[in-house]
């Protein structure tokens, strides 16, 4: 299990509409599981887009996993691999999270992370832990999106064993858009970063020029962008912490 295939999914999801966002990580995932992947990362809140709760509010927020979640574990065990799914929970005292969950082979969900610097989102608590998640042979730590902002949550996530670490993100270049955080987290801890980012664009923010990249000591090793959603697969070596491949393999989602 030393190298792995892995699968970005750079996503345009729609603000607010879930079915519709559900329905095309569904087809994600059995388009990117055809190429016998390992991993399959998501973008933050995959499930819902960025600004659902203008649209939509958050009353449709449920403990997860809820129905739908229930379903996608039994898609997930059938195609025999990992899932990082970004989605909106609902803790047991009502309060609400972005999150990260982990899912594995059997499509048991075996972690999860919740984004601690949720101050920026207008409907979400701030998680309180900060945890590695066992992925098989590797450890990963989950910086959400502006999580890879502030140096101390990459730095406790290497201090508690992370390997690799992976940013679930809905972050576009602009005023507040990334400017070298994620290149930085890199240089801080020695870690290669896999950022799975998105397309589109929802209420007051763009995605159109998101990346998604792969970095290692503060170097870009591979980037992405476009206007539709995509499946961008690459192989891994986990024992070197380095590419195999060259290039992004590129599969569009129609």
């Amino acid at each position: 299990m030393s190298k792995l295939r892995v699968a970005l999914l750079h996503l345009l999801p729609i603000a607010g509409n879930i079915k519709k966002n559900q329905s095309l990580i569904e087809k994600a995932v059995k388009q990117a599981a055809v190429q016998k992947v390992d991993w399959i990362i998501t973008p933050e809140l995959a499930v819902s887009g960025l600004q659902f709760s203008q649209r939509i509010g958050t009353n449709w927020i449920k403990q997860q996993p809820d129905e739908w979640m229930t379903k996608f574990l039994s898609l997930v065990k059938s195609l025999n691999t990992y899932v990082l799914l970004g989605c909106p929970e609902r803790s047991e005292n009502g309060e609400l999270f972005n999150s990260v969950f982990v899912i594995n082979r059997d499509g048991k969900l075996i972690g999860k992370q919740r984004k601690i610097t949720s101050f920026i989102d207008d409907w979400s608590t701030s998680g309180d832990f900060i945890e590695p998640i066992d992925m098989g042979n590797v450890k990963i730590g989950v910086l959400i999106c502006a999580d890879a902002y502030n140096k101390s949550i990459a730095d406790t996530l290497l201090a508690k064993g992370a390997e690799v670490l992976v940013a679930p993100s809905a972050w576009g270049p602009g005023l507040y858009g990334p400017n070298g955080e994620w290149e930085q987290r890199t240089m801080d801890t020695g870690l290669c970063l896999f950022v799975c980012n998105r397309t589109g664009e929802d209420d007051s923010v763009t995605f159109w020029e998101s990346e998604s990249l792969i970095i290692k000591n503060g170097k870009r090793l591979l980037s992405h962008k476009s206007k539709q959603s995509a499946i961008l697969t690459f192989d891994w070596d986990f024992e070197k912490m380095d590419l195999i491949t060259t290039d992004f393999d590129v599969e569009y989602i129609s």
